[in-house]
């Protein structure tokens, strides 16, 4: 494995430094496809759990994956360390034992691509092309600059009234995903916006600083006119994390800007002001006062809990929460989700998963298969977090990203185009967590 440089992140201000990023970007350009082929609309739809393959993305994430081997075949080295081999491979163990036992195997199979795809191949790849910190940065950095262009096009839906329908009106900022996948532009955005909290956190005042700090200004816009309440949550949550590892008192400075710049935003300027205001209050009322997508949730996180229940070691199999779905889940579940709006028709989106990726998997793959795949998740933001001495702003960024992915596992899982982006997310973070790394 190679050794990260103990150079810090720098803007280009020479041609030999922007000969040397245009080389990085060209060995990482297999990772960065992955990223900018999102673009190109897909047909996969959110569907939740194992569902919405067959995208541009996906099939440039496969290429990715055969790049690598083909790299480190002719290498004619090992290329993991011991520890990242169990953590990045611990998540097979419950996987495939789940589609042994389940009762239809064969209907497992596309589950079973698609998890090792998601949190084994496409991570450990990304692993492997990474080579320091300035690849790190470039990955993080074209995670931003994917954000910000997803975010310009949700304000616009926003305002021009071409976004996905929400209260009766299509002004949900959902960027080039569209109506079938309205969690998509918030998770985007939300990473970048994590990612750039943590190079502003992590760096030394300068270029780097105030660009991390302005591209977080301009993200922060997207984010709430996504009116993604599990994005919002996770979001604050991911950030105070990584405010506090900065220290107390940047975390309250910070905190103080981040409330004057929401005031400004949407209460100086009245962007979305009282839709908003409404969401939030929505929050708080998901035990007293729930409306239908939240009845919705609660129903099928109690259908999951039953299938555990009845399957408590291997769960009922890959793909099998739609099956057993009727059967455990009360009256109270509607027969689906409305979509529209962002140029798509009225369209009726069943729900083929919980929205809860500890429960989707907890009612899947069983005990063991939680087990498995949380506990790599939770060994690598342990390493991220050990790691933080060597180097603030990697530190930040991958602790940032990681805790975000846990906290909106609790109201999301994985489907949809988007879901390969977390795969990238998840090597980037892998890099910081086990590869070798000297101090900056």
């Amino acid at each position: 494995m190679a050794t990260a440089v103990t150079v810090t992140t720098t803007v280009p201000d020479s041609g030999a430094e922007v000969r040397d990023w245009a080389r990085r970007a060209g060995a990482l350009s297999p990772v960065l496809a992955v990223i900018a082929l999102l673009l190109v609309p897909g047909g996969g739809g959110a569907q939740g759990g194992t569902g919405g393959t067959g995208t541009v993305a996906d099939a440039a994430s496969g290429l990715l994956v055969l790049i690598c081997l083909v790299r480190v075949m002719r290498g004619g080295t090992r290329p993991l360390t011991r520890a990242a081999a169990v953590v990045l491979g611990l998540p097979v163990l419950g996987i495939c034992l789940a589609a042994i036992t389940s009762h239809d195997p064969a209907a497992s199979l596309p589950g079973v691509a698609r998890y090792v795809q998601i949190f084994v191949l496409v991570p450990a790849a990304v692993l492997l092309m990474i080579r320091d910190r300035r690849d790190f940065a470039l990955v993080a950095w074209s995670l931003v600059a994917f954000a910000l262009l997803q975010g310009a096009v949700g304000v616009v839906q926003f305002l021009t009234g071409t976004g996905a329908s929400y209260q009766g009106e299509d002004i949900r900022a959902v960027g080039t995903f569209g109506a079938t996948d309205v969690m998509g532009m918030a998770t985007v955005v939300a990473y970048g916006l994590v990612v750039v909290t943590g190079i502003a956190l992590g760096s030394g005042p300068g270029r780097v600083r105030t660009t991390a700090l302005v591209c977080a200004g301009l993200l922060f816009l997207p984010l709430v006119l996504s009116f993604s309440r599990g994005a919002w949550i996770a979001t604050v949550l991911a950030c105070a994390i990584q405010l506090l590892l900065a220290g107390v008192r940047r975390a309250a400075r910070a905190a103080l800007v981040a409330g004057a710049l929401g005031v400004v935003l949407v209460g100086g300027l009245g962007i979305g002001s009282e839709m908003v205001k409404e969401r939030v209050t929505s929050i708080t009322q998901v035990a007293a006062a729930p409306d239908q997508s939240v009845t919705d949730r609660y129903t099928m996180w109690a259908a999951a809990g039953r299938m555990w229940h009845a399957e408590p070691v291997t769960g009922v199999g890959l793909k099998g929460f739609p099956q057993y779905r009727d059967s455990n889940a009360s009256l109270a579940l509607s027969s689906g989700s409305d979509t529209a709006g962002a140029g798509a028709a009225f369209a009726r989106q069943p729900l083929l998963s919980p929205h809860n990726m500890y429960l989707l998997v907890l009612s899947e793959q069983g005990l063991v298969g939680l087990l498995a795949l949380a506990g790599s998740w939770v060994a690598l933001l342990v390493g991220a977090l050990r790691r933080q001495r060597l180097g603030a702003d990697c530190a930040l960024v991958a602790t940032g990203l990681l805790s975000w992915q846990l906290i909106d596992f609790f109201y999301a899982d994985i489907g949809g185009p988007s879901t390969v982006l977390m795969s990238v997310v998840f090597g980037l973070a892998a890099w910081w967590s086990l590869a070798e790394v000297r101090r900056a």
